[in-house]
């Protein structure tokens, strides 16, 4: 299907002052809103006409949604804040170096300067054919153009489909899901707390849309307890290329370790289905186990269990087991296959 690439389609450009202001939008024009947070997904969506909605409403004028702020040990971080500004936090980089690791490893610098937090973790997922304009089920339609016997899918999911195999692109999003971090979402009704694991939802919860947040509801800020503060952090990406490219699949755990045996584990793997994949199978596994290749191999091949594999991703399945296994085994072990 031909997409029309020409002018973007007209809208009502708002950018309000305050959060209430920009939830009272957002209510007055429902589904007919967008909200923009760096812009760097939706300006695609409108540039390629894909999406037409009839008002925008541009978060950049929040200062209230910008910042990083020490709570009880831990942090909040306000959802319009930039990639850059978390990678050179004093307290990220100190306590919570694993979301440092995946916000740096987000596309380019020049991305990282303008792309957020908030947006990170709730923009849109890639599949070609959806982006494409292509009517599948997500968009409206009733196939699934990637999983057909003649689709390209090699970068989509091995996990959890269900009429949609498109995959969660966020590299922080596992990030903040192993550090047990909670979203919090304002509405009209107020706001609410959402662990981080319940954000994203798949397709057979609602296959239109990749998270909890309702069309008059935004995501104010991410709040980092001191759970797994100063543990252990272990962050890597898979991509085709060094910088830019989304991952074929990334890996985040977090282990606390007393002795030689894992006490304390959170472990998530992403890009391998339409929303973080929590390791609670291997978490439970490893704990009271020591770190090293035995309890490494057991978790890998346990972690893959149940995948179900498309034409041209089978290579995700040994990618992820193997990830998992230098989750485990931790940075400076020496690697084989």
């Amino acid at each position: 299907m031909a997409v029309i690439r020409d002018v973007m389609p007209v809208f009502e450009l708002y950018q309000p002052a305050s959060i209430d202001d920009a939830i009272k939008l957002l209510d007055k024009h429902g589904a007919d809103a967008l909200v923009l947070a760096g812009g760097l997904d939706s300006m695609d969506w409108l540039k390629d006409r894909l999406k037409k909605p009839k008002a925008v409403v541009d978060l950049g004028q929040i200062k209230e949604l910008k910042g990083i702020k020490e709570t009880n040990g831990g942090l909040e971080i306000g959802a319009m804040t930039p990639l850059s500004e978390i990678v050179r936090h004093p307290v990220v980089r100190e306590k919570f170096s694993l979301l440092m690791e995946a916000a740096e490893l987000v596309a380019s610098p020049q991305i990282r300067n303008q792309g957020t937090l908030g947006g990170n973790v709730s923009q849109d997922t890639r599949c070609w054919y959806y982006r494409g304009g292509w009517t599948c089920y997500r968009a409206g339609g009733n196939i699934c153009y990637a999983d057909t016997p003649t689709s390209v899918n090699r970068e989509h999911a091995i996990f959890d489909a269900d009429r949609c195999v498109a995959v969660n692109p966020s590299d922080t999003a596992p990030a903040l899901v192993a550090l047990d971090a909670s979203m919090v979402i304002r509405g009209p009704k107020g706001e609410r707390i959402v662990p981080a694991e319940d954000y994203w939802i798949g397709p057979g919860i609602d296959i239109t849309r990749m998270n909890v947040l309702a069309p008059n509801e935004i995501l104010t800020a991410i709040r980092i307890p001191p759970t797994m503060a100063g543990a252990q952090f272990y962050f890597e990406k898979v991509r085709d290329r060094q910088v830019w490219d989304f991952a074929l699949v990334n890996v985040a755990s977090a282990i606390v370790v007393s002795g030689e045996k894992i006490v304390k584990a959170r472990m998530v793997v992403n890009a391998v289905a339409a929303t973080p994949r929590r390791l609670k199978n291997v978490e439970t596994l490893i704990i009271g186990k020591a770190r090293n290749e035995e309890t490494a191999d057991m978790a890998g091949k346990l972690a893959v269990e149940g995948a179900e594999t498309l034409r041209h991703n089978a290579y995700k399945v040994p990618l992820m087991r193997n990830l998992v296994k230098r989750a485990i085994r931790g940075a400076g072990a020496t690697w084989t296959s």
